[in-house]
């Protein structure tokens, strides 16, 4: 969606076509979900802080800056709402915490081939080392990896500057390493 289509129908909500909301819903749904997942480990959790994000928006949706993009306006609600859950949590997703999420909501082995079970099972392992890295530094391998933002997003949505965005990867990415070697 570009910038235009996203100020035209943010004009639209604050006009009145509350209804027209849907299609920025519809548009940041999977990338808001799917942020939300990889930083909480949980679909339970990341389908409620989804729907939280987007109610988040719309009440506050005559805040934002029309000269700004709504992508990057959204998922710095995104990671607001998502820090304050995981400090309300009282915890960083410990390692168990992970091991039970991945599991449960891992894929049936039995019906793969030999090769596709041992990728499902580095892909789990990635997932529980990534929940062992610290929020801002999980965040930012997030953004940058998975979401697959630019450095420049990534500062924007973190309000960080460019040196710090690209130190976090690079920190976060060597900690996932060091993590995933153990």
């Amino acid at each position: 969606m570009t910038p235009i289509e996203e100020n035209q129908i943010v004009e639209n909500v604050l006009k009145g076509e509350c209804g027209a909301f849907a299609a920025l819903v519809d548009a940041y749904k999977g990338m808001i979900f799917n942020l939300a997942f990889r930083m909480t480990g949980s679909r339970q959790d990341a389908d409620d802080l989804s729907q939280e994000i987007f109610i988040s928006a719309y009440r506050n949706l005559r805040q934002f800056d029309p000269r700004k993009r709504f992508f990057t306006w959204i998922y710095t609600i995104g990671l607001n709402i998502l820090r304050n859950h995981l400090k309300k949590q009282g915890r960083e997703m410990t390692r168990e915490n992970a091991a039970r999420s991945s599991s449960k909501e891992g894929i049936d082995q039995g019906a793969q081939a030999e090769r596709d079970v041992m990728q499902a099972q580095e892909i789990r392992r990635l997932e529980i080392c990534l929940q062992k890295l610290p929020t801002d530094l999980r965040e930012a391998v997030v953004l940058r990896f998975y979401q697959d933002l630019s450095f420049e997003e990534i500062a924007a949505i973190s309000d960080a500057s460019l040196s710090a965005v690209k130190m976090r990867v690079y920190r976060g990415f060597e900690q996932l390493k060091q993590l995933m070697n153990k």
